[in-house]
């Protein structure tokens, strides 16, 4: 018997799964675009840090053999659903899974991560980090 519920958490595990490459891969594009096209967004070291953390994030678990903390808990809510953690079982597991998920060695999949880290280190310094404005000395009461 499939428990909808479980089934139903699994795709959202996928979905935010999603969301998590298009950050890395979509914020590098845009950081790229917005330092060429002068926007300030790009800049900002919130955003820039976070899009590091995340790209350093898979290349670290990659570089150490280990599975995706998000795959992980995908699979397991899929087991417990009832169904098999491999594809296909809803829409959405079937097309986000087939953009997400490639058959190859896992020594490639590390090297793309340290090809991809590279470009994201490369941005820091062809579109750096905008540092935080000074803000204006505040005049003492006694003056």
């Amino acid at each position: 018997m499939i428990h909808q519920g479980y089934l139903r958490a699994a795709d959202l595990v996928l979905l935010l799964h999603a969301s998590f490459v298009a950050f890395v891969v979509g914020g590098w594009l845009l950081v790229s675009l917005g330092g060429w096209l002068k926007w300030d967004w790009v800049r900002r070291p919130l955003f820039r840090g976070a899009h590091l953390v995340a790209i350093a994030f898979v290349t670290v678990q990659a570089a150490l053999g280990r599975v995706c903390p998000l795959t992980t808990l995908e699979n397991f809510l899929r087991d417990r659903a009832g169904t098999e953690p491999t594809y296909p079982d809803t829409f959405i597991r079937y097309w986000v899974g087939r953009c997400l998920f490639y058959e190859a060695d896992p020594w490639v999949f590390t090297a793309a991560y340290l090809a991809f880290l590279a470009l994201v280190i490369a941005n820091l310094w062809l579109v750096p980090i905008r540092k935080a404005p000074r803000s204006p000395a505040t005049p003492s009461p006694e003056s």
